[in-house]
């Protein structure tokens, strides 16, 4: 392909270099193969189709009403549900179309809080969930641990219309069916974001939320490993009905048809077998990860991972999370800071990391990855204040993943 913008091929090689020199471990993020690079950047690009497949507002959509159908089958398949809206443009603004689906302005939901786990549009006040919905909390225990017993017992005293299942930055399995069982017993409805764990329930590798929810969003990288989107999928035809009409003409216009074909492109990947190898590999890195930390005095949120991420309060390392993301930046390790149950800093701030192996384990790295890995964020915060070593690391990393180079997994 040949770029006649220098201006714009100079920022593209340099994050080129910057994503094959960096050791990734930000837990949202993940590479895309080649397949669904091109897809993203074919000539869907160039159409406009407002509606839905066999609905469009628009003529000259025969064959954009075929690829997004195509995504929609091959989703209904991966997550053994009925009905799929492969429209969405976020995660966020799955969340915004299945609140304003089923509620109304002010009606009480119960989520997650940030600071245990949870996501801005799970009632931020800074998001427009926390603005227009009246939200209120669970976290975790003291052992870093959902508790539904607690869970219920708020959702007696608050009476929630909805409730949220599913986070940003938990790292145990979350138990569907409890949640099912609380939102009966008030009448509530239930959503699943899983965007997170995607991945690991199209692969069985995760409890799947389909037999529970009334509603399940979630994004369509991180673990699912495709373009940056999002979906809705329900076995529920009245509340998909309603669905259908948030998303379109509700809060959403034309659909962006390329990012829906790369989406159908990165869920045939998916149906491969080679994809639930890669995930079993996400999870034992995670695995090998935490208890490397662990194994070096760090503290772990909840002492350990089931799944692809884990946080870590930094506070016995007596560095910030920001602090903790900047310096680790600098010698070409990608964190993302995190706030920790009841943290005392602000969410610009932070008293935790969270880490992630998606990324890497798409790059081929395994247990003794892991390992060095540990050892390099160990030394790089044990030297923080010594640009001498942290040179020395820096040169370490940027031989070091010269071994893993970004791949393409398209079979």
């Amino acid at each position: 392909m040949t770029y006649q913008d220098k201006e714009f091929l100079s920022i593209l090689k340099e994050e080129k270099t910057r994503q094959e020199n960096t050791i990734e471990l930000i837990a949202s993020e993940n590479y895309v193969s080649k397949a669904v690079l091109d897809a993203q950047g074919s000539i869907f690009t160039n159409k406009y189709a407002e509606g839905y497949p066999n609905a469009r507002y628009y003529g000259g959509c025969k064959y954009i009403d075929e690829i997004e159908n195509l995504a929609i089958n091959r989703a209904r398949k991966l997550f053994n549900v009925e009905f799929v809206n492969v429209q969405l443009h976020s995660g966020s603004q799955a969340n915004m179309a299945t609140y304003f689906a089923l509620l109304n302005v002010n009606d009480k939901i119960l989520s997650m809080n940030l600071s245990s786990g949870g996501h801005l549009t799970h009632g931020s006040k800074v998001n427009f969930s926390g603005k227009l919905f009246d939200f209120h909390h669970y976290g975790v225990n003291n052992t870093g641990y959902i508790d539904y017993d607690n869970v219920l017992e708020i959702a007696k005293k608050i009476k929630p219309k909805m409730i949220v299942c599913g986070a940003s930055a938990y790292s145990r399995i979350i138990d569907f069916k409890k949640f099912r069982e609380i939102a009966n017993f008030v009448g509530a409805y239930l959503v699943a974001d899983i965007s997170h764990i995607a991945g690991l329930i199209a692969t069985n590798l995760h409890p799947s939320p389909v037999e529970y929810a009334d509603v399940i969003t979630s994004t369509t990288h991180k673990t699912l490993r495709g373009p940056r989107g999002a979906m809705i999928f329900t076995n529920n035809k009245d509340v998909f009905s309603k669905i259908q009409k948030s998303v379109f003409p509700g809060i959403q216009g034309g659909p962006m048809e390329h990012t829906i074909a790369a989406k159908a492109v990165s869920f045939g990947e998916v149906l491969l077998p080679s994809f639930k190898k890669y995930q079993e590999n996400v999870l034992l890195n995670a695995r090998y990860l935490s208890d490397a930390f662990m194994n070096r005095g760090f503290d772990i949120l909840s002492s350990g991972t089931d799944n692809h991420l884990f946080v870590i309060d930094l506070s016995n390392m007596h560095i910030s999370g920001v602090d903790a993301q900047n310096l680790l930046d600098s010698v070409n390790i990608a964190v993302s800071k995190s706030t920790i149950p009841n943290d005392t800093k602000s969410a610009w701030v932070t008293s935790g990391i969270r880490i992630g192996t998606p990324a890497m384990t798409s790059r081929g790295m395994n247990e003794k990855c892991m390992e060095k890995i540990a050892d390099l964020i160990f030394e790089s915060i044990k030297n923080r204040d010594n640009a001498k070593i942290l040179k020395n690391i820096k040169e370490t990393i940027l031989k070091f993943v010269k071994n893993y180079p970004i791949p393409d997994y398209y079979e």
